[in-house]
């Protein structure tokens, strides 16, 4: 009898394998801001995104909010994992692998998400607790990329496109008006400059802003954005 070989592992996926991917997924904010992103923190930015992307659709075609916590609690018990348990192939842990272990922070998004799975209208603090756990996740990743003192800022960027991100996408108008009212108790975006690695969380935050405001989607992707969008990527403010 021969011996029999175990099941050879799938190859680790190269960057470029994980971006064609993922980035197809990300919604046409995210793709813009992602160009931002400098290349060594570039991987680290997208998995950012795609997690947030990933999580989104799967409460967009989970019929049941108890599917939608099952699918949720297996992304929670991954990232509480060792990536080195992870199996390869999946883009999106592949993209995740470059956080450099620190993915378990990751959880907030998760978290946030799930806040979302309570019958609707969701209460104000469901939807203030999304916003939250986008900006726990945003402060992680300044802390990843190097920037644990702009960790703070981050956390507010990602709480106020977390905000004007509900408020435009939210179809229950019960719901509408408890974001509108969240949203009328601060800016619609933090003020001051940020690092480099953090612009892509910048521009997705000022043309989110941009799209509340107007009540639009093009006004996210007029020439003007874009302008502005390229005013953030480059200056950081």
């Amino acid at each position: 009898m021969t011996e029999e070989k175990p099941a050879s592992q799938p190859e680790a996926l190269t960057p470029s394998q994980i971006e064609e991917s993922l980035v197809g997924a990300l919604s046409p904010l995210a793709r813009l801001a992602l160009a931002y992103a400098p290349r060594s923190s570039r991987l680290a930015t997208l998995a950012l995104f795609a997690l947030d992307a990933r999580l989104a659709n799967l409460l967009r075609h989970s019929k049941e909010p108890m599917l939608a916590q099952l699918r949720l609690s297996w992304w929670r018990e991954t990232l509480g994992q060792d990536a080195v348990n992870w199996p390869r192939g999946e883009p999106l842990l592949a993209a995740l692998r470059s956080w450099n272990g620190a993915h378990g922070e990751a959880v907030a998004l998760v978290d946030g998400w799930e806040a979302l799975t309570a019958p609707a209208p969701l209460p104000s603090d469901a939807l203030q607790a999304m916003a939250h756990a986008r900006g726990l996740a945003f402060a992680a990743f300044a802390r990843q990329v190097g920037q644990a003192d702009q960790a703070d800022k981050a956390h507010a960027i990602g709480e106020a496109w977390g905000l004007t991100d509900l408020a435009v996408r939210l179809r229950n108008a019960e719901e509408r008006k408890a974001v509108e009212t969240l949203l009328a108790e601060r800016p619609l975006r933090t003020r001051g400059s940020v690092a480099r690695a953090l612009r892509p969380l910048k521009v997705l935050e000022v043309l989110s802003a941009r799209r509340y405001a107007h009540g639009s989607e093009e006004a996210a992707r007029s020439p003007s954005a874009l302008v502005r969008a390229l005013g953030v990527g480059l200056l950081g403010r």
